[in-house]
């Protein structure tokens, strides 16, 4: 009784000391804040935003972020009779499971990946592969090791390996080999389309470390990316229409298939998405092609008039490093964080902004080369879990527009690479990618790290000035 009486008495304290401060806010202090609205037909997810939170299917952990897998597969199961996925890489089976359930229930299932990650890895050996494919095979034999005592049995191995899966299943899926080539650039688009009705793209491939992390190191939290649910039959049939030109008339017919330049890809595309306007581009585009992806997100970087804030994978397009110099010579705030490992390499674009140059290998810069003659203000690199990247290919412009895609900022993308450009015109969608940048810029560091000044050193000791390329 006495326990009681001291809990009645507890309660009440608490209940007068909310009373007492109820003229200020109604939100108890903990409670989840509101989350920001999103128009009809639009979703968006971050693996790693702050207030959100999943159980990892890879470490049992539970951790921040939404869980890209299912959004993924949420997607898939929502289809009644027909599924095209074009992406980089498939390799958490998870999804594969998911696209084989709906080929088994009569639901057209249809798959384009790149052929450097098209072979089943449980039918490769180690011995033949190079470093970086036998780096991949063994963290995805940790991957499929689902009891974890060090042993990959067969039967483990052949439910780990969604290409594997597939092809067990004979879900027809092709790579960019089916043109009859070597393969194109790289097929780096990521896209979902469900029943001609509803798309999900982003900058995320379906793998575990581009959603949650390795199985091999706990330490990673996974690649810093998102993903895109956009509801629009108009949408839908563009990206459909990409998808066929590579599927041609599908695996082991004609090799009649387009891949890279040879799709003859067009110019951007308005559509609505609700009421909302949003402009979508495949790449990629001859260099003399104004109508190619470097020239759109040009463009549009070149419109803004108070604020630019940027995540970027990849940046080395020496014509968007002029747009951003004259944005910052206008005023225009700037915001821009790129991936560390990249950051600091040669042909980055970071470090023109930065207003330095590193010479390559042979001690050669690379041509046309421009470092501003005073820094950007607002370049740096975020603070990541070791072995994760920055993977993200978005803008925000003015806190109204949003470029986003499986674009990366850079020449392969938009002249060789099998790509989506996307432009949304939405306050409400830019806001959620504000607060992508508000994340990542805790922490960040600003202008010429330790590291970069200690690789700039070493360059110019082994280099000089270095050699212009012509």
């Amino acid at each position: 009784m006495a326990h009681r009486l001291r809990g009645r008495a507890v309660l009440a304290l608490c209940v007068g000391l909310l009373q007492a401060c109820g003229h200020q806010s109604g939100r108890l202090v903990g409670a989840k804040a509101a989350d920001l609205p999103l128009p009809d037909g639009i979703e968006v997810a971050f693996n790693h935003r702050e207030d959100r939170h999943y159980r990892s299917p890879i470490h049992a952990e539970h951790r921040n972020g939404d869980n890209l897998e299912a959004f993924v597969i949420g997607a898939i199961e929502a289809a009644e009779q027909e599924v095209l996925v074009a992406v980089q890489e498939l390799s958490l089976p998870s999804i594969a499971q998911a696209l084989v359930r709906q080929h088994r229930k009569g639901v057209h299932v249809k798959v384009v990946l790149e052929n450097t990650y098209s072979s089943p890895w449980s039918e490769q050996h180690d011995a033949e592969l190079d470093g970086h494919a036998r780096q991949r095979r063994q963290l995805l034999m940790a991957l499929a090791d689902q009891n974890r005592d060090g042993v990959v049995s067969l039967e483990e191995q052949q439910a780990g390996d969604a290409v594997a899966l597939l092809n067990a299943a004979g879900v027809p899926w092709l790579d960019d080999t089916a043109d009859g080539s070597k393969g194109s650039g790289l097929m780096h688009s990521k896209y979902v389309v469900v029943d001609r009705r509803l798309v999900v793209t982003g900058s995320a491939n379906f793998t575990a470390s581009g959603m949650h992390g390795d199985a091999a190191d706990r330490r990673t939290r996974g690649n810093v990316n998102h993903l895109l649910q956009l509801e629009s039959a108009a949408l839908a049939e563009l990206f459909a229409s990409d998808f066929n030109c590579m599927w041609g008339d599908g695996p082991g017919g004609e090799p009649d298939s387009r891949f890279g330049l040879a799709k003859q890809s067009g110019h951007a595309t308005r559509v609505l998405v609700g009421d909302i306007p949003v402009e979508v581009l495949f790449a990629p585009h001859p260099r003399r092609d104004p109508s190619h992806g470097l020239q759109l997100i040009g463009s549009a970087l070149a419109a803004a008039e108070q604020r630019v804030d940027l995540a970027l994978f990849v940046f080395s397009a020496q014509a968007l490093t002029d747009v951003i110099a004259d944005l910052q010579t206008k005023g225009v705030k700037l915001r821009l964080l790129a991936d560390p490992g990249f950051a600091s390499r040669s042909f980055s674009e970071v470090l023109d902004l930065l207003g330095v140059s590193m010479a390559d290998r042979h001690c050669k810069l690379e041509a046309g080369n421009r470092p501003l003659q005073e820094a950007a203000e607002g370049v740096g690199i975020p603070r990541l879990a070791r072995g994760d990247k920055l993977h993200h290919k978005f803008a925000v412009i003015d806190g109204k527009t949003v470029i986003t895609g499986s674009f990366n900022w850079s020449p392969s993308a938009a002249h060789q690479n099998d790509e989506v450009l996307l432009l949304i015109h939405s306050e409400q969608v830019a806001a959620h990618f504000t607060r992508e940048t508000d994340r990542l810029w805790k922490g960040a560091e600003l202008g010429i790290s330790e590291q970069l000044q200690r690789k700039l050193n070493e360059n110019r000791r082994r280099c000089g000035s270095g050699i212009q390329r012509t």
